[in-house]
Formats: structure tokens, C-alpha cells, sequence
């Protein structure tokens, strides 16, 4: 399997740096495929429609429309067969990475969150999602004849998309799903609707301009809780693909479709006496810092034996990390979380999404700090208890719990995970402490000595999905993901051995 090492991706970052620095931060809308840039989008019901190139755009105003268009998308895909879900996945591969610079720019002026460097990063990665390489028939031969299985699709599918990563998931997603035979209706995030519509007009116009096939890929120009309820309810969709939090996730699940919903997590990190801990302060920071932690698998909370705390510390500091105090965690605790009037002993914590994907120097403003250019990362010492240790909080501020002791360690960083069994982390030279956290986390992703974007191939062994499967057990999301298994049985004959 190919993969990228971290020094490949820092060379990726280094060079999207290099080249926004040359070129400046100013955002305007793509001009290098003319069928990126966003415009305003008609849904006229007319005889017409599909005859004009606005009406192959894929992007929809109506959720019945955009279904009915993809579901004749899917049956003319059909009739293309393999060769031309290859021929889709390879477009849509170019398109990606030729306008990651362009569309990255595009998405985090829309977006307002991360960093537009990460941006850039997410989408010249996509090349590395499995096709349909990753279809392989299983067959069985024996006394009683042969048996073959294979992998079909569902047809139309229904996905969310998160404000978080707009277009990197729909890029993500339509690979592995038009891998696998099916088109597609987003209804994504109303934060990230403009930087959707883009993508999907660029890859439609190429796909209908290369193979025949208008609106293999539909989106939903104007979205919204009613748009969402109203995919659901779609006869024409036959399968859900939520990447969201617990509210949409809840709402599929209770659609009485099949849904595969990347629902919410709270990676933890767990550093024993026995780790390089100049190394994990590095990767720790590498993951943790990502689009300033939007990831769903970065680190986000931090336990570290009480024995070499205060050495990991100096390690996150030596590294570039800005270590806040006691009194600046307490006004940037105050800035990032509310608590709702009412609730008494018992109230939650409410998370400021004005904060959420935020610079480190915005959030060090708010703690009354000054950091130097460049800072990645703020970490603090937190008791295990604390919001930001509880709370899937999705900003580049790390607290760090100091604990007694390696079962502590992975007890507390347990309750801090919530049972999402998302992603964890580990540093540590001994194998056995390895093995006692993964089978206590019991995470969907678990990596070990190194940093959490490792758990998607990015310098570590595997395949790239921006969809992950947790709470309802798909995993990492592969074309294998979004079919149905069919099987086929000739009864004694064709066995010719």
C-alpha cells in the first residue's frame, strides 16, 4: 500500500507555504477551471432541463430533483461498467489535486476556519482514496460447483457533508462511492454549500464532457434541516453516508434507511515513562496542529505519567508549542465555553464555534498572551475533568493531565474519549502497555508512536478516507463500504479440476 511519509507531507505543507507566501492571502473564486468558480444556480422545472450546460451542473435547489437526476445518473453509469467509474474516479483524482491551491483558498474564505495551507494539503492528498482496485470478487469452488460474490451498489446515495472539510470529504466520498457504482446527493454543511457546489459543477462538467453522463454528482445549492429531512425521506436514495456530529447522525439513524455515520469522537493521547518524548512532543504537535485540529482523529486531550510530565512539557516547548498558564487557561476557558442558565450542578458545557478551527494567536489573544509567528500549537496543564479535556473542542489548545500511574492513564483517557471508540493514541516503548490500551480504548483507529494522522496513511501504512465509520462500525470508509453483496451459485458444473 502506498503511503506518505511525514517527510513527503511536510514537504507538501512546505510547498503550499511557499507558494501562498509568493502569491499572497487573498481568496478569489477559482478561475482555473471555468467550471469551478460558484455562481448562482436555477432549477427551472421545465421540458428543457438537462439540456443546457447549467442543468448538467449537478446543483440543485431541489432535493427530489437532485435525486431523480442522480438516479438516471446511476443507471447510465451502470452501462459503462467498471471502465467508466475508472474513468470518473480518474477526473475527479486530477480535478482535485490540479485545483487544490484554488479551491483550498476558496473553502477557508467561505469557511473562516483552520488553516488554508492544511486546506490545500487535504485536497493534494485525495489521490491516495482506494477506487475500484479495491472491488475484488471472492469466489469458491468445490464439489458442488462454483460460488461467486461480488460487490454492487446501492444506487443513489444521501451524504452529509461538515463545514469542517467541505470539499476534501466530497472528494473523498465520491471516489469511494462512484468506485463502487453509485451516484451521489450532498447536502452539505450551509457553511461550506458555496465551496461544494464548486467541486461538484468542475467534476460533472468533466464527466459529461469525457464519458456522456450528466449529474453523477449532485449537490444541494441552498441546504438546510428541511433539505436533510427531505433526502432522507427520498424513495430514489437507498442509502445514507452521514460525516457529522451526534444531532445529524441521531436523525439518520432514526430515518429508517441503512446509514453509515461518521459520527463524532475525542481522540486521546496516553505518553508513558518509556516514550522518546521529544519525538511525541513533535508528532503530537504534527497531528494536533492539522487545520488547526478540525481533524476528527487529531489530538485532543493529553495524558502523560506524572514521572516525565513536566520533561514532555519542556519537550512541547522545545518543539514550538506555547504553554499557557493557569490564570490564561482560565480566560480562555471562559471565551471558549458557555454554560447553559439553568442547569445547575449538572451543566454542560456549550463550545463558542467562533472559536472552533481558530489560529493559535487568535485563541492566545483571548487568553491575554502574545505568541510568536508561526506558533502551531497551546498547550496548558488541565485537571482530567476539564472541558477541554471532556469536550471534542476542535481548536489547536492541547491540555495536558498529568496522571500517577499507566492504569490511571488509560482509565481517565477512556472516560475523556466517551465511548465513541473513534480514534487514540499512544507513545510508549513497551509493548505490553501498547497492547493493555488499545483493547481498553477498543477505538476504530489506534496508533502508536506517532502522530494521529498516521491512523489515514499519512505517514504510516494504509489508505485515505475523510469519512470514518465509527458509530455505526464501517471504519475507515473504501469503496467496499457503500455496496451490497451479491451472490451468484452454479450448482456442479464449471468446477474444472
Amino acid at each position: 500500500m502506498k503511503t506518505l511519509d511525514p517527510e513527503t507531507i511536510r514537504a507538501v505543507v512546505e510547498s503550499v507555504v511557499a507558494r501562498l507566501a509568493a502569491t499572497g492571502n487573498q481568496t478569489q473564486a477559482p478561475a482555473a477551471v471555468a467550471a469551478a468558480s460558484p455562481r448562482a444556480a436555477t432549477d427551472n422545472a421545465s421540458a428543457s432541463d438537462n439540456a443546457s450546460a447549467s442543468d448538467r451542473s449537478g446543483v440543485f435547489t431541489c432535493v427530489d430533483r437532485a435525486a431523480e437526476a442522480a438516479h438516471d445518473a446511476h443507471l447510465q453509469l451502470k452501462q459503462q461498467g467498471v471502465a467508466g467509474r475508472a474513468k470518473v474516479i480518474e477526473l475527479v483524482k486530477h480535478l482535485a489535486v490540479s485545483n487544490a491551491d484554488a479551491w483550498g483558498r476558496f473553502e477557508m474564505e467561505e469557511t473562516k476556519i483552520g488553516r488554508v495551507d492544511h486546506k490545500i494539503a487535504k485536497l493534494l492528498i485525495t489521490k491516495n482514496v482506494p477506487g475500484t482496485e479495491w472491488l475484488q470478487p471472492y469466489a469458491m469452488s468445490g464439489d458442488g460447483g462454483i460460488t461467486l460474490e461480488e460487490y454492487a451498489p446501492f444506487g443513489v446515495i444521501g451524504a452529509i457533508l461538515p463545514v469542517t472539510h467541505s470539499v476534501p470529504t466530497l472528494t473523498g466520498n465520491v471516489i469511494n462511492m462512484v468506485a463502487a457504482g453509485n451516484s451521489v446527493v450532498f447536502n452539505p454543511h450551509p457553511g461550506g454549500a458555496r465551496s461544494a457546489a464548486m467541486a461538484v459543477r468542475a467534476y460533472n462538467e468533466a464527466i459529461y464532457r469525457e464519458i456522456g453522463i450528466a449529474n453523477l454528482i449532485t449537490t444541494i445549492e441552498q441546504p438546510s434541516l428541511e433539505s436533510f429531512d427531505l433526502l432522507c425521506k427520498n424513495p430514489q436514495v437507498a442509502l445514507l453516508a452521514i460525516t457529522g456530529g451526534p444531532a445529524v447522525v441521531g436523525a439518520a439513524m432514526k430515518s429508517g434507511k441503512r446509514a453509515i455515520c461518521a459520527g463524532p469522537g475525542n481522540p486521546v493521547v496516553v505518553v508513558d515513562e518509556s516514550a522518546d518524548l521529544a519525538k511525541a512532543a513533535r508528532q503530537i504537535i504534527e497531528g494536533a496542529a492539522f487545520d488547526n485540529n478540525l481533524l476528527c482523529i487529531g489530538e485532543k486531550a493529553v495524558f502523560v505519567l506524572s514521572s516525565v510530565f513536566h520533561r514532555f512539557c519542556e519537550e512541547l516547548q522545545n518543539a514550538g508549542a506555547a504553554r499557557l498558564n493557569a490564570q490564561q487557561l482560565e480566560k480562555l476557558t471562559a471565551a471558549a465555553f458557555t454554560y447553559q442558565p439553568g442547569d445547575g450542578g449538572c451543566s454542560h458545557p456549550v463550545l463558542n464555534r467562533a472559536l472552533v478551527g481558530a489560529d493559535p494567536a487568535k485563541l492566545a489573544e483571548r487568553a491575554g498572551l502574545t505568541v510568536p509567528n508561526g506558533t502551531q500549537l497551546l498547550f496548558a496543564e488541565t485537571d482530567a475533568d476539564h472541558a477541554f479535556v471532556q469536550e471534542e473542542q476542535m481548536m489547536p489548545m492541547l491540555p495536558i493531565v498529568s496522571v500517577p500511574d499507566f492504569v490511571t492513564a488509560v482509565r481517565e483517557a477512556k472516560r475523556a474519549e466517551h465511548n465513541y471508540r473513534h480514534s487514540a493514541i499512544i507513545h510508549t516503548k513497551d509493548v505490553d502497555h501498547m497492547t493493555y490500551m488499545a483493547k481498553a480504548m477498543d477505538t476504530t483507529i489506534f496508533v502508536k508512536n506517532g502522530p494521529s494522522v498516521a491512523g489515514l496513511g499519512l505517514g504510516g501504512e494504509g489508505y485515505l478516507s475523510y469519512s470514518i465509520a465509527t458509530t455505526t462500525g464501517e471504519g475507515i470508509t473504501t469503496p467496499k463500504t457503500f455496496t451490497r453483496v451479491r451472490r451468484c451459485v452454479l450448482v456442479e458444473n464449471l468446477r474444472i479440476i
